[in-house]
């Protein structure tokens, strides 16, 4: 078991100048190798380079930043914090290079953001082709995920915007929030479904039917069980369970299924007669998504450009929250 030292010991301050890339690299890779010999091959140098180098760094500060046991080395909690530095440092190296290449060739580089599946119908596209008519130079990448997956992707610095919900995330002090206007949901089924001849459904109807329901973990489906569980019901045993849109429609024009979705997905299959809006209402409680991004990270040119042009479309078609 790793421990910290019983007693508080002060830190010996080294020059401001002292810490060199090298010993960033090497401390991020021995994080990551958990290994001397593999984190040195990394780095390129050899292994009693790389221990000594170790061994300097905890000189120099005091401190021992990782345990050597038989199997490798493992970081100490002081190892935990200059690592977690170490790696802020690198990537900021790295953004730096790549601002300065844009500075000289005009803006370009890669964007990337993640996004809920009501904003990939809609805003995020229109935001991404309005970029690419204005820096044809810019790639952008675009992820469609749960709420949870793409604010920790965020957090990890995998993602520069995400467009997410952020109620029940833990560790969001960090975050800049700018919430957009909500999202209609109800609940849909094929035209020819049995529920679609009623003039009304209630929600013991539904309790009774083939679902498609969203998979553990997601806001719609904690709202749903919630929604089921204050009227005395039992969440519908799912007969599939997916998140992925084009799955759910197709099922639910294949089969006398229902599902939950947001109005604006499935428009076009509305205005063709394929699905039908059943008559109920359902009280979900799923919070406004919104534009999300680390407060204390500075984006690259091509991920700021992404992001202004996300407000401004946003802003042009109104979707942000009142």
């Amino acid at each position: 078991m790793l421990t910290t030292p019983k007693t508080p010991r002060p830190v010996r301050a080294p020059p401001a100048h002292w810490l060199k890339t090298r010993h960033l690299v090497l401390l991020v890779q021995l994080a990551e190798q958990r290994s001397t010999l593999a984190a040195a091959r990394a780095v390129g140098m050899t292994q009693p380079a790389a221990s000594k180098l170790l061994t300097e760094m905890e000189s120099v500060l005091g401190l021992q930043l990782f345990v050597r046991h038989a199997r490798g080395v493992e970081p100490t909690e002081f190892g935990k914090v200059l690592v977690r530095r170490a790696r802020n440092a690198l990537t900021e190296m790295k953004q730096a290079e790549a601002e300065l290449h844009s500075l000289l060739s005009g803006i370009s580089g890669r964007a990337s953001i993640g996004t809920v599946v009501t904003s990939a119908t809609n805003l995020v596209p229109l935001a991404v082709a309005r970029l690419k008519q204005r820096y044809p130079q810019i790639a952008v990448s675009i992820d469609v995920d749960f709420s949870e997956n793409l604010i920790e992707r965020l957090i990890a610095g995998k993602l520069d915007i995400v467009i997410a919900r952020i109620r029940s995330v833990p560790h969001v002090e960090g975050l800049v929030y700018e919430p957009l206007a909500d999202d209609p949901h109800s609940v849909f089924a094929r035209a020819s479904h049995p529920l679609a001849q009623k003039r009304r459904v209630q929600l013991v109807d539904l309790a009774r039917q083939a679902w498609v329901m969203p998979p553990p973990g997601n806001v719609l489906r904690d709202s749903l069980a919630v929604i089921f569980t204050e009227q005395g019901l039992t969440l519908p045993t799912q007969d599939v369970e997916t998140a992925a849109v084009p799955v759910i429609v197709s099922l639910l024009r294949e089969a006398d299924m229902v599902s939950v979705l947001a109005d604006e997905v499935v428009q076009a299959e509305l205005e063709a007669g394929v699905l039908v809006r059943l008559p109920v209402t359902l009280p979900l409680r799923l919070g406004l998504a919104g534009i999300v991004t680390r407060q204390d990270h500075l984006l690259p040119p091509a991920a700021q450009a992404l992001l202004e042009t996300l407000r401004d479309t946003a802003g042009t078609v109104g979707r942000f929250a009142e």
